[in-house]
């Protein structure tokens, strides 16, 4: 990603759903190297109702703010019902050259008459670099009530606006629009603009951080849900987790593709399913032998709209077989299809986290076992998933 490699270290939780106070590591968290050195794996295993999926919802939540969406309503239904606010501390380290950041991102979350807002949110950082490490101040907070200070400390805003005094007034305006968006004042698109445009050489570091963490947001942190399951145990849709960067594609998100029927696809979706489907048959085969999966080909359709489409229908193809229709294979294998296209981007990637709910749930314990040895021998990024199952 960029010039920075972004990892998360631990997640702190308190009043998410069943989850009064808890915390989690990653198993590099502590080490002090200046340069990223393999592939962190995060088993979150215990009984139901253990808060297990909590974590998964937390960094769902925490995804959609720190690229600054809106917030979804239904997070209230996340705070715990004995509160009216949440917390949730994020820990990451950005590895830039020859320097680390550690880097603390905090929000404290209110139920306000049925809607969520964002109460106070602040970023802490600290630098290592040459030997030596800085102390980890915050260097952005942002307090909603407080509407008389733009972000605190003093000494940071006045390094951010510089000589530039208009954009004291473009700061305002920014804090106004993300609390009438009710989204994240340090990642709003206004705001964020404003933080990483060229600034003073005092808060360049700074600058540097938002960015960073955006990116990672945005192109590097996967969290398949339960619910992304839900919709291939019930058969009727695959949603395929994808990342894919060449010269004629680039994006990232879930493709769903319908099990019951064909489906018309215009010219760049039907690009990026072969794209998709390409990558993962590169891997495929040594996970489940003889097996591929092929896009059947139609021919042409109109869309609704009127564009020229291309109805196609995904394909099991097995050696020696007539090809059937991906939803004839196991809910075990289209779950692994379903996965795999962004399990190969963590293998290759440092910075990519994927985050996975129920990652044992139809699949063969044996070779969720397999799976996981391999990543942790030779994948760069981080897998954190929770699992009923211990191998």
């Amino acid at each position: 990603m960029g010039d920075f490699v972004v990892r998360l270290s631990s997640l702190t939780l308190q009043n998410i759903k069943n989850v009064k106070n808890g915390t989690i590591f990653m198993p590099m968290a502590n080490e002090k190297s200046l340069s990223v050195s393999g592939a962190e794996i995060l088993g979150i295993y215990g009984q139901n109702g253990s808060g297990k999926t909590a974590v998964v919802d937390a960094l769902y939540f925490l995804q959609q703010i720190m690229i600054g969406q809106t917030i979804d309503l239904s997070i209230s239904d996340y705070i715990g019902v004995d509160d009216d606010e949440a917390y949730v501390n994020a820990e990451f380290k950005i590895y830039g050259k020859e320097k680390v950041y550690e880097v603390g991102y905090n929000i404290v979350l209110k139920e306000n008459d049925g809607t969520v807002e964002i109460e106070r949110e602040f970023l802490k950082c600290a630098i290592n670099r040459d030997g030596k490490r800085t102390n980890k101040n915050i260097f952005m907070d942002y307090v909603r009530c407080e509407s008389e200070n733009i972000f605190k400390p003093q000494k940071r805003l006045d390094e951010l606006i510089g000589k530039n005094k208009e954009r004291r007034t473009d700061l305002i305006v920014a804090r106004k629009m993300a609390e009438k968006s009710n989204c994240s004042y340090v990642f709003g698109e206004s705001s964020r603009e404003i933080f990483c445009q060229k600034v003073e050489d005092k808060f360049e570091e700074y600058a540097n951080v938002i960015r960073a963490l955006f990116e990672f947001a945005l192109k590097d942190l996967f969290v398949i849900r339960n619910t992304h399951s839900g919709m291939i145990t019930a058969n009727f849709l695959l949603p395929m987790a994808f990342r894919i960067e060449n010269n004629q594609v680039g994006a990232k998100g879930d493709f769903t593709i319908p099990l019951t029927e064909p489906v018309v696809l215009d010219a760049v979706k039907k690009e990026i399913l072969n794209e998709i489907v390409k990558q993962i048959n590169n891997v495929l085969y040594t996970i489940i032998p003889g097996m591929m999966i092929d896009v059947k080909d139609y021919g042409k359709q109109a869309l609704d709209s009127g564009e020229e489409g291309w109805k196609v229908e995904l394909m099991s193809v097995r050696e020696g077989k007539k090809p059937i229709p991906i939803r004839m294979e196991s809910e075990g294998i289209i779950k692994i299809i379903s996965i795999l296209n962004v399990l190969i981007q963590a293998f290759g990637n440092p910075s990519i986290c994927l985050v996975i709910d129920e990652l044992d749930a139809g699949i063969f314990e044996y070779l969720l076992g397999e799976i996981l040895a391999i990543f942790e021998k030779s994948a760069k990024g981080q897998l954190i998933f929770t699992s009923h199952n211990l191998r």
